[in-house]
């Protein structure tokens, strides 16, 4: 008796070769993981074309005719078989670059067929490279499925002849065994007021769609179920750790936080700021682990908020950490915090890989004793010597470039976990946030301060470069300082680095000595030698500073109010808006130059524009997610996070916020799913949750 979890080898057809491909290329292990390896589009098999009806661009086309001539034709490396192929309007060329004797042999002459395939045009002749073939009297015999699924697949599979036929012929033998047997997953009052069908009949008509009507059914059934599972999964977790992960009890506002907010605040607080600092101390003055994202568009206001936030730590007797991923950041972080913190009995202090072994013994014993109250620094701060006497609050900024086991090397610090506050200026699509976030209390500050102006940004070919310089130089006169920014190229840096030579090379021929003084920075440098670039720039001893992304985050220097993109096309949204943010901190209208040359992409172009027409951050990021898709926009670190069988969380953003509803009316009810009419969603969810790849950001 077969059953879902029986291994793929033995389903007919398959047998161990192919079932070895199956694994090493689809990740197919098991009959269970072959019924869910939906189709990406089905191709209408109702349509047949005539020949001369054939154009360059055709898809996949179906046409009736027969074999009138077959030739072998001989090449380097074996043999090549053409047959031609002709119906009453004219004649097409079917060629066969493997198996030609095989093929031949199996070829009819005069013989009526329906063939189907991609045509390729060359040599003013139209081919079809190994078409599907078959009789028409077969044909004719056989029930035909209107819509064709198509499914994924890799070359190597085409290559050793697991074409879609053939994986379509492996689907209808499991179905044939398994002869529906696949459990409901749903609850029948989730699929009365969703208006879903079976799970049976979904997966069906996923593979064998009777209708468009039917098959549009069965997606909209599977996508919700997956998605509904997902965000049960993020949910429960929320829920279980609000339950069992006990943190520290911030009682009171005290001292440190009154002093600096009635004396020390650079600027009064935005609405948005006051929001979201009354959701944290709601978190931090309960009895439960704060686990906060704080997501803030560039200049929004987020660095004052943690400030805040730690001072409410201090107060109640605890310690903060800051955690930045590159060790610019963090200086900047802790030039920032000192200055704000002037003339308050508050110790900070920096721990970056730069900092030699004799400060950092001192710096342990502070830590460890208590004396020393704010943390700021880079990885460094979760290496095993670093102990706090009571770390009370950790500060993680832009966290999506540190690895989850990174971040959750900070809890470790003490025998409860700290409160955390992640935060980013990375802004995140409300769709995404709720699928990947969905486990986090998350808060937005959606409002730049008051005297904020926005960046005009202008988008300017190669062949305007002399009027730039005009500009840039107009600038400079004005007092103002200028960031020129170089891409990475191939992730090379070699190549980043002679990019970015050749352009200081080009900036220093236009921007000459004694005039004007132009600092450089790169990821090569020595730190020493990148704050010394860093600290001249900031005290206005260079007018220029010529760089690579080393500056996309946290840089903050008032008096920059021109930021210059070389070949902005290579970069992607999320990056030209953080590098846009590095300018308009100060009181002066600022101003982004995206340069580029003439050849540019679709997906460029629409970059361009959308830089050029908003500087809203949430806009750009919903741009961003179309374009790249929720991998891409997640980066690295979480790239596996979503991955989504059948749903796609930018068009079924509908369906995504109702499997989210329902998941949280269901756990409110009936929080460890116990009621009977819920056994079967309990069923899928333990199984799910078993193979889950979705991980949580924080925990």
């Amino acid at each position: 008796m077969y059953h879902l979890n029986t291994s793929i080898s033995y389903l007919k057809g398959v047998g161990p070769s192919r079932a070895d491909l199956l694994k090493t290329e689809l990740g197919i292990h098991t009959f269970g993981d072959l019924v869910n390896f939906f189709p990406n589009r089905y191709i209408d098999r109702t349509q047949f074309l005539k020949i001369n009806q054939l154009q360059e661009n055709t898809s996949e086309i179906q046409i009736v005719g027969k074999i009138t001539a077959i030739k072998t034709v001989q090449q380097k490396r074996g043999s090549r078989l053409i047959a031609t192929f002709a119906d009453d309007t004219g004649t097409i060329e079917l060629v066969w670059f493997r198996g030609a004797k095989w093929i031949k042999e199996s070829l009819k002459v005069n013989i009526s067929y329906v063939i189907f395939g991609k045509t390729n045009f060359f040599n003013r002749q139209f081919t079809m490279p190994h078409p599907e073939m078959e009789l028409v009297s077969a044909y004719q015999k056989k029930m035909q499925i209107s819509m064709q699924p198509v499914y994924p697949s890799t070359e190597k599979l085409t290559n050793k002849g697991v074409t879609n036929r053939v994986v379509s012929t492996m689907i209808q033998s499991l179905f044939e065994e398994l002869k529906g047997t696949f459990k409901e997953t749903l609850s029948s009052s989730i699929l009365t007021k969703q208006k879903l069908i079976a799970k049976n009949e979904a997966l069906l008509n996923i593979h064998f769609p009777k209708s468009q009507e039917l098959l549009t059914k069965a997606q909209n059934r599977l996508k919700f179920e997956e998605l509904f599972f997902i965000q049960l999964q993020l949910i429960r977790k929320k829920i279980v750790r609000k339950i069992k992960i006990k943190g520290f009890i911030f009682k009171k506002v005290g001292v440190n936080f009154n002093n600096f907010y009635k004396n020390k605040l650079p600027f009064d607080l935005t609405n948005a700021q006051k929001n979201v600092l009354k959701e944290i101390r709601k978190d931090i003055g309960s009895n439960a682990q704060m686990n906060r994202l704080l997501q803030g568009d560039v200049g929004s206001g987020k660095t004052i908020v943690a400030l805040l936030t730690m001072l409410i730590a201090l107060d109640n007797g605890y310690q903060a950490a800051f955690m930045a991923p590159t060790e610019i950041l963090a200086i900047q972080h802790y030039n920032s915090l000192v200055e704000l913190l002037n003339g308050m009995n508050i110790s900070v202090k920096l721990l970056t890989g730069s900092v030699k072994a004799k400060e950092r013994r001192i710096l342990h014993k502070q830590l460890e004793s208590g004396e020393l109250n704010i943390l700021i620094g880079t990885h460094a701060l979760i290496e095993d010597k670093v102990k706090f006497k009571n770390l009370g609050i950790a500060i993680i900024d832009e966290q999506h470039r540190f690895g989850v086991a990174q971040r959750s090397k900070l809890w470790e610090k003490n025998k409860l976990p700290p409160h955390i506050l992640v935060m980013t200026a990375t802004p995140i699509p409300r769709t995404l946030a709720m699928s990947v976030y969905g486990d986090l209390d998350i808060s937005v500050i959606n409002e730049l301060p008051p005297d904020r102006k926005e960046v005009k940004t202008a988008h300017r070919y190669d062949a305007n470069r002399l009027s730039v310089f005009k500009f840039l130089k107009d600038e400079i006169a004005k007092g103002r300082q200028i960031y020129i920014v170089y891409p990475l190229i191939n992730e090379s840096e070699a190549m980043d680095y002679k990019d970015l030579m050749d352009g200081y090379e080009s900036i220093s021929r236009e921007f000459q000595k004694p005039t004007y003084q132009i600092s450089i920075l790169h990821g090569k440098m020595k730190s020493a030698d990148k704050e010394y670039e860093m600290q001249r720039f900031i005290n206005g001893e260079t007018q220029i500073m010529v760089a690579t992304t080393v500056i996309e985050v946290g840089v903050n220097i008032p008096n920059a109010s021109v930021m210059v993109i070389e070949s902005a096309e290579r970069f992607g949204l999320s990056q030209l808006h953080q590098l846009r943010g590095r300018v308009g901190r100060g009181a002066a209208q600022s101003f982004c130059v995206l340069m580029t040359s003439f050849k540019l992409s679709s997906d460029a172009k629409v970059r361009l524009n959308t830089m050029v027409g908003t500087s809203d951050g949430f806009k750009i990021a919903e741009v961003d997610l179309k374009l790249r898709g929720p991998g891409n926009l997640l980066g690295t670190q979480q790239s596996g996070v979503l991955d989504l069988k059948i749903a796609d969380i930018v068009k079924d953003a509908e369906l995504l916020k109702s499997a989210r509803a329902i998941a949280i009316e269901l756990l409110t009810s009936d929080p460890t799913l116990k009621a009977p009419e819920n056994s079967l969603i309990k069923i899928a969810y333990q199984e799910v949750s078993k193979n889950s790849t979705i991980w949580s950001n924080i925990s």
